[in-house]
C-alpha cells in the first residue's frame, strides 16, 4: 500500500533498477506517516561511510506529539538495506554516474520501506519526449472511452 510517491523522479530521471530499503524512524514519524504527513518531493538519497541516508524528506509532526520530545521534520534518516546491495549500488553510483531517488513510501507487514532507484538524468529533449507519449497515450485512451459508449 503506497503512502506517497515522488513523481518528480520519473519527470526528472530514467530509473532503471529498483531496491526497497527500511528506514530508521522515531515513533511520532510513524505516527504521522500513518496520517499522510509526509514529502518526497525534494528528498534526495546520499552515501556516507558505505551506507545510504534520505535527505530532505519532511515529515511534519502531528499536534499532539509527546510535550518532552521537539521534532525535527527534515532530520537525516538512515536506509536499511543488505550489505551486498549497498555495494552493488555504489560501485553502480561511483563508476557508472548513477544518482539513488527515493521512488516511493509505502507499508510492507506493518513497517514503513522506501522504494529507492539508481537513476541517470534526462536531458530536455528526453522530457518532451516522455510528455509527447504520455499525452498521446491519454488521447487514444480517451478515443476509447468515447467509442465505448457509441
Amino acid at each position: 500500500m503506497s503512502i506517497i510517491q515522488n513523481k518528480q523522479a520519473f519527470h526528472d530521471y530514467f530509473v532503471e533498477d529498483k531496491y526497497e530499503a527500511g528506514i530508521m524512524l522515531e515513533g511520532w514519524e510513524v505516527k504521522a506517516i500513518r496520517a499522510g504527513r509526509a514529502q518526497l518531493k525534494e528528498a534526495y538519497v546520499t552515501i556516507k561511510n558505505n551506507e545510504l541516508f534520505l535527505f530532505g524528506s519532511h515529515i511534519s509532526p502531528l499536534l499532539n506529539a509527546s510535550t518532552h520530545i521537539h521534532p525535527d521534520a527534515t532530520r537525516t534518516r538512515k536506509l536499511l538495506l543488505n550489505r551486498l546491495e549497498i555495494d552493488k549500488i555504489l560501485t553502480k553510483v561511483k563508476r557508472a554516474g548513477y544518482t539513488v531517488m527515493p521512488l516511493d513510501m509505502h507499508f510492507k507487514g506493518g513497517r514503513v520501506k522506501l522504494a529507492i532507484g539508481l537513476a541517470k538524468g534526462k536531458k530536455q529533449h528526453d522530457k518532451r519526449a516522455t510528455e509527447k507519449e504520455r499525452d498521446a497515450k491519454h488521447e487514444v485512451a480517451q478515443a476509447m472511452k468515447k467509442a465505448k459508449y457509441l
